[in-house]
């Protein structure tokens, strides 16, 4: 049986529109959805909502979620769970084994971006899954078929069973192209030959030698791939995400977090053992 594809609702998960994405690539990857629910968490329901959604019983969020379950085009089960998000996420990783967690990013002022982003750096901190963060607005092409993998150029070790890059390539038919942003105003073919290396090694997904790699100068990393991915107009960024950038130094240094509050597309957050 195909993994699943659990969809981490929040507060306002009615008119979540991860899940419809979640839903278009399920179609293809010919996969069921599970739609987490968890709803005492402060990252995805900050208190002055869970407030105002304190008159709403239980029974009324069960049916509220199982409506909007019935409602996609794959079948689709409701989990609600009590507990916090990474030890609910943890459970639901253990009990399907899904091939991909995905997370809204709303971005509007009922409920800001920061709070998706502390969200899906605290999972990646704790379940170490490969994790698809969704902006509400920004972006219109769906299937995603212009893939842009972000890499450093050092070797990096992946997770057991994070296959989704190759079922995503092979479902939608996509294409790939690497990215890697340097410093150097004229670093040499050395950058990019380093980039291919990595992937190569990894076991990501296949590449070839001679595979073109864009080399993108910027001195800020996160705003190099951003910029890369404007240029190559891109509809979905995969972005290895490296414990090192995700634990240490100041929050706003973080090249991960930085990447999912600000991309305009898609973000499919791959995360490495380093």
């Amino acid at each position: 049986m195909t993994p699943p594809i659990v969809v981490l609702t929040d507060f306002f998960a009615v008119s979540n529109r991860a899940l419809s994405y979640a839903s278009g690539l399920a179609l293809p990857l010919k996969a069921q959805l599970v739609l987490l629910h968890v709803r005492h968490d402060g990252l995805l329901s900050p208190e002055e909502y869970t407030n105002r959604g304190a008159h709403h019983n239980e029974r009324e969020t069960l049916e509220a979620l199982t409506k909007l379950a019935g409602s996609q085009p794959v079948p689709t089960q409701v989990e609600i769970s009590e507990g916090y998000l990474p030890d609910a996420v943890t459970e639901a990783v253990r009990h399907h084994h899904p091939q991909l967690l995905v997370l809204g990013r709303p971005g509007t002022a009922v409920m800001p971006a920061e709070g998706i982003v502390n969200a899906a750096m605290d999972l990646l901190r704790h379940v170490p899954h490969p994790l698809l963060t969704v902006p509400t607005v920004g972006w219109d092409t769906f299937p995603p078929r212009r893939l842009l993998l972000a890499v450093d150029g050092d070797d990096f070790m992946l997770y057991e069973n994070q296959d989704i890059l190759p079922q995503l390539m092979q479902s939608l038919q996509g294409a790939l192209t690497i990215l890697h942003v340097t410093d150097q105003k004229d670093p040499g073919a050395a950058a990019g030959h380093d980039a291919l290396r990595s992937v190569r090694n990894s076991g990501l997904v296949t590449v070839k030698e001679s595979d073109p790699v864009r080399v993108v100068y910027h001195t800020n990393v996160a705003e190099g791939i951003l910029q890369g991915a404007a240029e190559l107009e891109a509809d979905l960024l995969v972005v290895i995400a490296r414990r090192h950038s995700l634990l240490g130094g100041l929050f706003h240094r973080s090249v991960t977090a930085q990447i999912i509050g600000e991309s305009p597309i898609p973000v499919l957050l791959i995360p490495a053992m380093d």
